[in-house]
This record gives structure tokens, C-alpha cells and sequence, in this order.
């Protein structure tokens, strides 16, 4: 029997975050959960391309544009079920049994976020992102997203833009999504660059706007030019 789920992961220079994300999922191999690795990347110029192929990964060529990148690694994942990461996102030890009980349903399933930081605001901001998920039924995408291959098909799957593709298809997916019983890491740079009430801010200033029927180009162009 084939083991169910290709991990699908979008790159774009991530030589210093996707060998802990690799690693994060060698439990999924030992126990016979992970039958491909997919890495989408977007024109990645350091050695983000070496270590991918050096994992044995299915490398997907692409301009960069994360919905775009994640569309064309669904199309070449095999799995039943599709286990989307960031390059900057690992899975917390025993991630495995949690996600072996969760493909036994039809659900899509997203893990409890945990920053990579001590800082009180990474608790703070964290708490918020996975309160928002279960309320509101809007995960992230660095809170991974672990879903049946054929319930992507149905509600259209990614859709080719630069920003809020996590959004977009969360807002499809929703009455199918539920939390996944493990943590899920992922990098604070941004916020400890920033300001974690700052940086939290403007995501949630982000995401009104895009409800507000702002275009992910136009978005992307205002945070480019607030940077």
C-alpha cells in the first residue's frame, strides 16, 4: 500500500530555513506516511535547489508567486492527501500520529501555530493566529494545511496570486477545516524585525483590506512600498 501524502513546499531562496523543515518530517518517512516531496520554487539563486534535490524532492520550476508555486506542486503530488508547508514552518515532534488519526476522516486540517521566539509577543500574536483559525475558519499558511487531494479539486484549489493564497483557499475550504491535534513552528524574523504588535497590525490591517475586495497585486505593492 502507498503511503498517503505528498508534502508540497514553495521556495524562493530558502537555503537557511528548508533543511530544519526537511528534517521536521523524517518521522512521516519512518512511519510510512509521506510518499513524495514536492518543492515548487519560484527562482531561488542561493542553495535552496541543492538541498531539495539532495532530500530526494520532485523540484517544480516556476516564476515566484506562492499561490502560482503551490498550484503547479499540487498538480505533481501523487498522495491522496496534500500536506502543504512553508520552507520556514517545521512540524513538532509527534506530528505523525497526530496526522495518521486525521486522514482517517475527509476533513482539511491545520495545525497549532508556536513561533520560533521567547518574546512575549509570540505568545501573544500566536494565540491570536490559531484563536482566529478556530473561530473564524482562516488559518495561515505557516499553520500548514493537511487536506484530501480530492477535496482541493473541489473547491478549486490555489489560485495563482502573490498574496493572501492561504486566505483564499481557506475561505473555500470552509465547513471542511478542523484542528490538527500537533504544533507547527515556524520563523519569527519579521515580527522581531518589525515589532510583533507592529508586524501583527499590519497582517490584520492586510487581511481587512483583502476582505474589503483590495487585489492581492495591490497589496503586495502597498507592503512593498511599507517596507
Amino acid at each position: 500500500m502507498r503511503a498517503p501524502i505528498s508534502v508540497v513546499i514553495p521556495t524562493l531562496n530558502a537555503g537557511k530555513t528548508l533543511p530544519d523543515c526537511l528534517a521536521s518530517l523524517a518521522e512521516g518517512l519512518t512511519c510510512g506516511l509521506i510518499r513524495d516531496l514536492i518543492i515548487s520554487d519560484g527562482g531561488s539563486t542561493d542553495e535552496t535547489l541543492e538541498i531539495a534535490e539532495a532530500a530526494g524532492a520532485q523540484v517544480v520550476h516556476g516564476e515566484a508567486s506562492r499561490g502560482g508555486q503551490l498550484q503547479r506542486g499540487c498538480a505533481a503530488a501523487e498522495g491522496k492527501w496534500l500536506l502543504i508547508l512553508h520552507a520556514d514552518s517545521w512540524l513538532g515532534a509527534g506530528w505523525t500520529e497526530a496526522a495518521a488519526s486525521h486522514i482517517q476522516g475527509t476533513k482539511a486540517g491545520y495545525f497549532r501555530l508556536r513561533f520560533r521566539s521567547a518574546a512575549a509577543g509570540a505568545h501573544v500574536v500566536a494565540g491570536w493566529a490559531n484563536l482566529r483559525a478556530r473561530v473564524f475558519g482562516i488559518p495561515y499558511g505557516d499553520q500548514g494545511l493537511l487536506l484530501p487531494r480530492t477535496v482541493y479539486h473541489q473547491v478549486g484549489g490555489f489560485s495563482d496570486q502573490p498574496l493572501m493564497e492561504d486566505v483564499a483557499l481557506s475561505r473555500s475550504l470552509r465547513g471542511h477545516l478542523v484542528p490538527i491535534a500537533a504544533e507547527i513552528r515556524t520563523g519569527a524574523e519579521r515580527y522581531e524585525r518589525e515589532g510583533w504588535m507592529r508586524r501583527g497590525a499590519k497582517n490584520l490591517t492586510t487581511l481587512a483590506l483583502y476582505y474589503a475586495g483590495v487585489t492581492p497585486e495591490r497589496l503586495v505593492a502597498r507592503y512593498e512600498r511599507r517596507r
